[in-house]
């Protein structure tokens, strides 16, 4: 790569979101996955300052079905800045090419930082949500997943169940999608790195490496049981996640 200018490569990008270039051409196969993340947390930055607030992570492409279905071989991170609860309905117009992958949804009691195990993911969890990610596809992940990470990895919400404990065993978790009535994918737990905890692990590490740390009050979106689903006009959603609860969304026809 050539030389990275981070704080210009961050003015290029606000400027581009500024005219809904969410994938700016100019910089199609220009950066590293790390030089992405420092436009991330720039655009972030502003964001928050313009009034936003950051409410946790998301962690992408965890599972095999995630991964090839876009042709990559390991989890991203990006920034969750709000929520919905459970019931929430869209209206067409309010999201770009939207999808949504069902997730466990793991809010922290006490910071976590650095190289952690399991059980310190464990302990550190107070709560976790049925789910769902809504995503936008803003551009062409696959083919630029620089660009996508930098525009935080197709996160436009997240759709909250009920809070419950965390369950004995959440690698056993069954997930059943439900679209219009129909069973459209079942996944379990172990589909996420083989366990939702090993992505608390894999983000306390990988946040390290900028100098960030998870923080108590955060909630982590774990990485999605099956692979992603669009959204369409009209469609009704439903998760059922078993021994955790039921997180359910839809979209108007106009």
């Amino acid at each position: 790569m050539p030389s990275f200018d981070a704080p210009a490569a961050i003015d290029a990008f606000w400027a581009a979101r500024a005219r809904q270039e969410w994938f700016p051409s100019a910089w199609n196969n220009k950066l590293s996955n790390d030089q992405a993340y420092a436009v991330l947390f720039g655009l972030m930055a502003r964001r928050i300052a313009a009034g936003e607030r950051q409410i946790g992570w998301k962690v992408g492409l965890t599972s095999k079905a995630i991964q090839q279905q876009f042709n990559v071989h390991e989890p991203v991170f990006g920034c969750i800045l709000e929520s919905q609860p459970s019931g929430y309905v869209f209206a067409p117009a309010d999201l770009i090419s939207p999808g949504f992958e069902n997730e466990l949804c793991l809010r922290l009691g006490k910071d976590l930082s650095g190289s952690i195990t399991p059980d310190d993911a464990r302990a550190a969890i107070d709560v976790v949500y049925p789910s769902l990610e809504i995503i936008e596809t803003r551009g062409n992940l696959t083919e630029q997943l620089a660009l996508a990470l930098a525009d935080n990895a197709q996160q436009k919400t997240v759709i909250l169940g009920s809070p419950v404990g965390l369950p004995a065993r959440p690698e056993t978790i069954e997930a059943r999608v439900v679209i219009n009535g129909v069973t459209a994918a079942t996944g379990t737990g172990d589909a996420v790195l083989g366990n939702p905890l090993n992505s608390v692990v894999w983000l306390a590490a990988k946040l390290a490496e900028f100098g960030r740390s998870l923080k108590a009050g955060e909630i982590i979106m774990s990485g999605s049981f099956t692979r992603q689903f669009p959204i369409r006009t009209g469609d009704t959603i439903k998760c059922d996640f078993s021994g955790v609860g039921t997180v359910e969304t839809s979209m108007t026809s106009a």
